[in-house]
Formats: structure tokens, sequence, C-alpha cells
């Protein structure tokens, strides 16, 4: 292979791999745009890991401890079915329980027409549970205004 060749093959790897680290490296500037106001009863351990994994992945998470955040869930919309221990609100969507970071920043991206996505319970390997070695799969469950659930990821 002569000289020029080499260089061009350089500079071709070399610009794929910036506009790779490019698109990526917008995602925590999309997600620190974006303020998600957590709601939490007073103590919870586990939705304070919630946060700091969303503070991680870029988000601005402002929390909020009520000793009953029910009303705030009734108030949201949240189906009694998907309920969990912390709701959060940003975009005008809700994320109740344990969401993955990357599904709250594709919401947010894509504007789906649902009311918000939901991790019903408290399945061991959600983020913010970080139980070691679990390997159980969970559903993220997306739903709407008015009530119709669907399963929107597996994880």
């Amino acid at each position: 292979m002569d000289e020029i060749t080499m260089r061009n093959k350089l500079n071709t790897t070399l610009l794929a791999a910036g506009l790779a680290l490019g698109l990526l490296s917008t995602t925590p500037v999309l997600a620190a745009q974006q303020e998600i106001v957590m709601a939490k009863n007073t103590g919870c351990v586990c939705c304070e890991r919630w946060a700091a994994a969303m503070k991680q992945a870029g988000f601005n998470v402002k929390t909020q401890e009520q000793p009953d955040i029910t009303p705030i869930k009734d108030k949201a919309g949240v189906p009694q079915a998907l309920r969990s221990c912390h709701t959060a609100m940003a975009g005008g969507y809700v994320f109740e329980g344990h969401v993955p970071p990357d599904l709250v920043a594709k919401v947010l991206k894509t504007h789906p027409h649902i009311a918000g996505l939901a991790v019903p319970g408290m399945p061991l390997k959600a983020p913010g549970m970080d139980a070691q070695g679990v390997t159980t799969p969970y559903q993220v469950i997306a739903f709407t205004k008015d009530g119709h659930t669907s399963v929107y990821a597996q994880r």
C-alpha cells in the first residue's frame, strides 16, 4: 500500500472515530439540558441510587421527599399496577420507578404518544437496585393517559 493510500485510510478512520465520539458525547449534553423532578418517599435509598444513575448519565435531577407520594402518582395518572417507589417527571412525561436512563433519554428525544414509562415493582437488575450478578430480565412498560399499556423494552 502506498503512502497516499495509507494516509487516506487513516484520515477516513480518524474522521469516522471523531464523528462517532461527537455523536456519543451529545447524549449527556442533551440529558443535562433536561431537568427531572423525582418525588420519593422520605428515606428511600434505592430512589437516591436511581437519581445518582440518572445524574451519572448527565441528567439534572431535583429530588422532592415526602412522607406519602401517592397523591403525586394519582395526579400523574400512573396506573395502580405499574407503581413503584418513586415518580419522576420530565418533558411532560412520567417515569415511574427504576426506568433506565437511556430509555428516559429516548422518550425525551423521540416524543412518543405516551404518558410515560414505568418499571413496576423494584426489579433487582434495574438501575438503582444494584444487585450484583442478577440476570433476571424485567420489562419497561409504556402507558397512556387513558390507561393503555404496552411493553416498551425488555432489560
